[in-house]
């Protein structure tokens, strides 16, 4: 059986409107926040809870934005934020993204 393949955008082929949009949803923006604490997971650690498809879905836009690089491993489908590649096209947005994220997180904590 050979490996699974997955398309990505090259670096220069980002899109800011396709970022931001893959970073507006809270449960993809949690993921990204994932990856950038643990690095390369296995997409199941991103959401076990969720139905497959509904994983599948979300992890693909975060593909097909530029925003993770995909590959497969067996059959472990493995996961890892392109910090560097979102970081040569918009330098310091992830940073700003998840920053913001933490800090809304906090207070959402901090008012329970």
């Amino acid at each position: 059986m050979s490996p699974r393949s997955y398309e990505h955008p090259e670096t220069e082929e980002i899109a800011i409107p396709r970022v931001l949009f893959a970073l507006s949803e809270p449960l993809r923006l949690n993921m990204v926040r994932m990856l950038a604490e643990r690095g390369e997971v296995d997409s199941i650690e991103l959401g076990p809870d969720l139905p497959r498809s509904t994983l599948t879905h979300h992890t693909s836009l975060l593909r097909e934005s530029g925003v993770v690089f995909v590959r497969g491993e067996g059959r472990k489908c493995m996961i890892a934020l392109r910090a560097d590649d979102l970081e040569r096209r918009f330098p310091g947005l992830l940073g700003t993204v998840l920053s913001g994220y933490a800090q809304d997180a906090d207070e959402r904590e901090g008012d329970a």
